[in-house]
């Protein structure tokens, strides 16, 4: 099969479900209402809510939910051919992710941008909702410590990548006070500044690279990385939306649209043939890369680019408190989804382009790969070309830049940028990592001030100096810590579960949104993946205690998995509970904008 065939269907059937699917969604069983205040209007204070313009928040919003994810699960997913992961990204994204996305971020909106364990508390109850904030907050620091890793592993000792994706912190400081103080709402200035800015930034990475006294000053260690990453994260989540993170999610989003676009467009000048075969002899199991069959390793393997829980935390933090109107969530919550679905098609023909020995040979162990018995074919002249060592170099994002690198170096006129393209991947890569870490470094800090806020209400007045500075420094220190003492190997299997048992969860909650506000009727929407779902990532965390965690010795992850399926399954029994009690309700009533719900709840 050609890649470019690939490409063609994928754009058209994303583009038909925004068109049909999704409009269904926002005019049928949302009736998203352009004259209701949204809480950027209602609540504006200048820091956390803030009316932005909803191209500006798609900018935003798709840089903070497109992280490692949709680059990295793909290429993993590999490992059982182009088609498994191909029809679980087509379908799941359509159908389940940026369902997911769309109406927990209609949920948070009309709960005045509160999180998903508050929204929990107030439609399935308080018990509910203590549940569901400890869960949010445990999948929260998994989730930034195994993305922070994979940001350590691509920058560390790259002098090159790292200034570029330091630069990204200045120009967006400088964006965000050219819109915010000296031309408010010009956009388009903001942008070309941006863009200006980014272009001279990457044109300067190889100098730097090899100016002998720059190099040094930009070369770090992982342990040095591990301590720089947690301290940004610190500063992003305290200072003003509008001055560091908006800016820098808004211009990050241009490198990464526009890299993929370019990589889209590189797939069908190139037009090569997915080397990889449809379907290949690891879907029962035994592959070196992922330790499963198809299923159900794929639908936690496959996390952001088909459905992810992370997107809730960040449609229940910081978006939905910058929504001017209520008609944006189509815009800013589906389409973002349908985006980064397209880039995790682009991540899989990556590394589908490769020979398959030659993606086992990246992508396995050394001891793994040499009990396939095969022999790399193009690697060694792939790894002289980009000046690096890439075999024996697990996680994807090794063998994803390599394939990028191979099909840009395959355009005519850049033969022999090989080594060029390979390490400007390896930046985007970590550029698209980083800005989900800024923003769920904010999440974070949000859902933090409201637990301790019912202990001392303080924490809970997002202006108090105070109650932003201490939550925001024990929160990024928690990550950090794991950062700093952990590794993707250990982490990232766990996030992979807790994941996905997130999304099922907040699909649950969305539903029990929906019938409560009478809408029983268009409640399969969501209900039926967040039924699908569950099941079978519950099935996956079984098998990753029995056989992957606990034959290693892993007691604490076999432990904290535990957990995570128990606090979740708490959840939907509250919620089915909830979805009896509501079910019962003959009359309805009218609430506070003239609605016919079933039950009046505070928002």
């Amino acid at each position: 099969m050609s890649s470019l065939t690939l490409i063609f269907v994928s754009a058209c059937v994303f583009a038909i479900a925004y068109r049909l699917y999704g409009l269904f969604l926002a005019n049928k069983v949302m009736k998203l209402d352009e004259g209701r205040d949204t809480p950027a209007v209602t609540i504006n204070d200048g820091h956390d809510y803030v009316k932005t313009n909803k191209y500006v928040l798609f900018g935003h919003h798709f840089a903070a939910i497109a992280a490692a994810g949709p680059l990295l699960g793909p290429v993993l997913a590999a490992q059982f051919g182009y088609l498994p992961g191909a029809l679980w990204i087509l379908i799941g994204c359509v159908m389940a992710g940026a369902v997911h996305d769309m109406v927990v971020l209609f949920a948070s909106v009309r709960h005045k941008g509160k999180s998903l364990s508050v929204i929990a508390e107030t439609e399935i109850g308080k018990s509910a909702g203590k549940v569901a904030s400890i869960s949010i907050l445990f999948i929260l620091i998994l989730t930034l410590a195994g993305l922070s890793i994979a940001v350590v592993n691509a920058m560390f000792n790259s002098p090159w990548g790292t200034f570029t994706v330091f630069a990204t912190i200045p120009i967006a400081m400088i964006m965000g006070i050219y819109m915010q103080k000296v031309r408010p709402g010009d956009i388009k200035g903001m942008s070309i500044i941006g863009v200006v800015l980014l272009l001279v930034s990457l044109w300067a990475g190889p100098y730097v690279a090899a100016n002998p006294t720059l190099a040094q000053m930009l070369t770090f260690s992982k342990k040095e990385l591990s301590v720089i990453i947690p301290v940004y994260g610190f500063f992003a989540s305290v200072l003003p939306v509008w001055f560091l993170l908006v800016p820098r999610d808004y211009l990050s989003t241009y490198l990464k649209i526009g890299t993929i676009a370019a990589l889209a467009l590189g797939i069908v000048f190139v037009n090569p043939d997915l080397q990889m075969p449809a379907i290949t002899s690891h879907v029962f199991g035994g592959g070196p890369v992922i330790p499963g069959a198809v299923f159900p390793f794929l639908f936690i393997t496959i996390a952001c680019g088909a459905l992810s829980g992370f997107h809730a935390i960040i449609g229940s933090g910081t978006t939905p408190k910058m929504i001017a109107n209520e008609k944006d969530i189509l815009f800013v919550g589906y389409g973002a989804m349908l985006t980064e679905g397209f880039v995790a098609i682009m991540a899989l023909i990556a590394a589908c382009v490769l020979v398959p020995a030659d993606y086992f040979a990246i992508n396995a162990a050394p001891a793994a790969f040499a009990k396939l018995g095969i022999a790399p074919v193009n690697l060694p002249d792939l790894a002289a070309q980009v000046g690096e060592q890439v075999q024996g170099r697990p996680g994807g994002a090794v063998s994803l830049a390599v394939g990028m690198a191979y099909i840009f170096s395959s355009v005519p006129f850049m033969k022999g940028m090989m080594a060029y393209w390979y390490h400007f991947a390896i930046m985007f890569e970590a550029v698209f990592i980083l800005t989900a870490v800024d923003a769920g470094t904010r999440v974070g800090r949000y859902l933090l001030q409201e637990m301790l806020g019912r202990v001392y209400k303080p924490f809970s007045d997002n202006s108090w100096t105070p109650g932003v500075v201490i939550t925001s420094a024990l929160f990024t220190g928690s990550w950090g810590y794991l950062v700093y003492t952990g590794d993707i190997a250990t982490i990232w299997p766990l996030f992979g579960m807790a994941n996905q048992l997130l999304a099922s969860c907040a699909l649950i909650v969305g539903t029990t949104m929906l019938i409560r506000l009478g809408k029983v009727r268009y409640a399969w929407t969501t209900a039926i993946p967040g039924l699908l779902v569950w099941p079978t990532v519950m099935w996956a965390g079984y098998l990753n205690v029995t056989t992957n965690f606990l034959p290693k010795g892993l007691i604490l992850l076999a432990t904290m998995s535990v957990v995570l399926m128990v606090l979740i399954t708490i959840v939907f029994i509250a919620a089915f509970r909830r979805w009896s009690e509501l079910l019962k309700i003959k009359e309805s009533v009218t609430d506070a904008y003239g609605d016919k719900v079933l039950v009046v709840v505070a928002d």
